[in-house]
């Protein structure tokens, strides 16, 4: 099987055509033929070493393809079926699951360990396994996973486009209506204007917000943000991004900052720019070592609220339907933060735009 993998952190990642792939599903399982999967700063994360991961490995997450086969005791899926996978399957019994939090269920643990459930992987090169790199191994021609990590979509979702609904989308839209449950006439300023942010802004616009303050180093990133629903925008090079918060708002401060770079700097940042009774919600991925500090004194008389958000805190089952449905009623813009295509072999090129900050998402053509 051709695949994208990863030796060590920090060189690019080899196209390789002698991946061996254990096609037959087992009970619970199906076996998905990728066709398109986005390039995330989460792959980049553990490209770079900057988050842990087993070696080597095939990285990639945001992604979408059809059933090819489907194991024993899966009822809802079929082969020839479209589908999104979600990095998290959830078990849907556990104490979180029966709760509605599934995005933090706990026995969804590839995305950390980089094995299915039964401690293999199905990948293997030269007899030695091969990890799946944030609990898909999507950068590559086929994928087995829990059949609950599949979500079937209409025949006629354009899978290329749909794509970013399995990571960017659904995170940076869940952070608004479900994390933070922003309300309508709210506040809101993102940090971050990548394709995470520009999602967090898209759900802020779904949300009603009366104002949508973007903060990005890259000018061309706060130039695009209006079509997104950004209605002001912040360089944070030539003002403090709390400073801006508060002239933004007459000295109130917003009502919900998002920090969408992963950056513990920018969440302080952050905190200090929301009003009191504010809520500040930490959507993008920092590194392990990396720590949050503030006043606790003036948190506390201030009541500000700090929540951290995985996924959205979505459900995939409900969100991924619910997401297309928005894209094809106009509401939600995909195409739009599609900014280049390419095909695997060009995976190290995607990597160097997203470094550059070039463009918002790229999708690889499988």
């Amino acid at each position: 099987m051709r695949a994208a993998l990863l030796e060590q952190p920090g060189q690019d990642l080899l196209v390789v055509d002698d991946i061996e792939f254990d096609g037959e599903p087992r009970a619970g399982e199906v076996v998905v033929r990728m066709t398109h999967c986005g390039v995330c700063h989460s792959d980049l994360h553990f490209a770079d070493g900057s988050l842990p991961a087993p070696l080597p490995i095939v990285l990639g997450h945001e992604a979408a393809g059809i059933v090819e086969r489907v194991g024993a005791g899966v009822a809802h899926l079929a082969e020839g079926d479209k589908v999104i996978l979600t990095l998290r399957p959830p078990c849907g019994h556990c104490y979180w699951c029966v709760r509605g939090e599934v995005s933090i269920c706990p026995n969804a643990t590839a995305t950390t360990t980089g094995v299915l459930p039964d401690g293999t992987t199905r990948l293997s090169r030269g007899g030695s396994m091969v990890f799946r790199g944030v609990g898909i191994a999507a950068f590559s021609e086929y994928v087995v996973t829990s059949a609950s990590g599949a979500v079937k979509v209409p025949a006629d979702t354009p899978l290329e486009v749909a794509c970013v609904i399995g990571c960017a989308v659904q995170t940076g839209v869940g952070a608004v209506v479900n994390t933070a449950g922003v309300e309508p006439g709210a506040t809101v300023m993102i940090v971050g204007l990548g394709g995470i942010g520009i999602s967090i802004a898209q759900g802020a616009r779904l949300a009603g917000a009366s104002r949508i303050i973007g903060v990005d180093p890259v000018a061309e990133r706060r130039e695009q943000a209006a079509q997104f629903g950004v209605t002001d925008v912040v360089d944070p090079g030539s003002m403090d991004i709390a400073s801006a918060a508060l002239q933004q708002t007459d000295g109130v401060g917003v009502d919900y900052a998002f920090e969408a770079v992963g950056r513990a700097s920018l969440v302080e940042s952050c905190i200090a720019g929301v009003r009191p009774g504010g809520t500040t919600v930490m959507v993008g991925v920092p590194r392990i070592e990396d720590t949050v500090s503030f006043s606790a004194l003036f948190f506390a008389l201030g009541e500000k609220k700090l929540k951290g958000c995985f996924l959205g805190s979505s459900d995939p089952r409900r969100e991924f339907p619910r997401l297309v449905s928005l894209w094809r009623a106009g509401r939600l813009d995909l195409d739009g933060m599609i900014t280049a295509r390419r095909p695997l072999e060009e995976i190290n090129d995607a990597f160097a735009d997203m470094k550059a900050g070039r463009g918002l998402r790229t999708v690889l053509e499988l």
